[in-house]
């Protein structure tokens, strides 16, 4: 059986089985942990995947499962006592500016820095309702790239922002076309394969000295400095699924 709309996926649900196919990104009532995980369990396949569905909703999920390819010292902060240890390690390191970002918060609302781990802890150390959330040593002078991947098609463009470090186009940014080189298409192409992303919408950081990190990734996003049009990407990513569900 294959399913393509909410409404046979709320009808068929609690019949569907190993073979059975949704396709389609599933209601946010089925992202749910339980949900999710008893889909998963009934060996129901989803396109996109379960997994990358989870992950595409949440920043913390990203900077778990996906923190191999991340800047240096990422870490997920759940409770205070790990913001705690997080201070320690990091005055360990040497790393003063932190970038915090925010679960659920988008275009670039989510995303503070703080000149020192300290002064992060003094902001959020007295409350529990800041938690969970991201914490990344900020990476000076570094550019942020847009790589848009589905089917055949892949294109980045350079977001820039001379008077805001959050450099995407919400936020009041320009950008340009660049070419990526054969790391950075590496990069793309193994966190799409761990996440399980059959297209993506990839935010990653290229350093001064040349190593590159993901930020971010997504199953939708912003378009707005890319060359394909909207209607074109949703077609792509409609026939990408629709093969794989076969």
């Amino acid at each position: 059986m294959i399913l393509r709309s909410a409404a046979e996926l709320d009808q068929r649900f609690h019949e569907l089985g190993t073979g059975d196919t949704f396709i389609g990104l599933l209601p946010a009532r089925y992202l749910l942990a339980a949900p999710a995980a008893d889909l998963v369990g009934r060996g129901v396949r989803c396109r996109p995947s379960v997994l990358c569905q989870l992950l595409a909703r949440s920043k913390c999920a990203q900077a778990i499962v996906l923190r191999g390819w991340m800047a240096p010292h990422t870490r997920v902060i759940a409770r205070r006592a790990e913001l705690m240890e997080a201070l320690r390690a990091f005055a360990e390191q040497g790393i003063a500016a932190v970038v915090t970002k925010q679960e659920n918060m988008h275009c670039g609302h989510g995303i503070r820095r703080w000149d020192c781990a300290e002064a992060l802890y003094n902001a959020v150390g007295l409350t529990e309702e800041t938690y969970p959330f991201v914490l990344q040593p900020f990476l000076h002078g570094v550019a942020d790239v847009r790589v848009i991947i589905a089917g055949d098609h892949s294109e980045a463009y350079r977001r820039e922002n001379p008077f805001n470090f959050r450099a995407n186009l919400a936020a009041g940014g320009s950008s340009r076309p660049v070419e990526l080189d054969a790391v950075a298409l590496h990069v793309c192409r193994e966190v799409m394969a761990r996440g399980r992303f059959p297209y993506a919408h990839i935010d990653l950081q290229l350093t001064p000295d040349g190593a590159w990190y993901l930020s971010e990734i997504a199953l939708e996003g912003g378009i707005t400095g890319a060359r394909i049009g909207r209607d074109a990407l949703i077609a792509i990513k409609k026939e990408t699924l629709e093969r794989l569900a076969t």
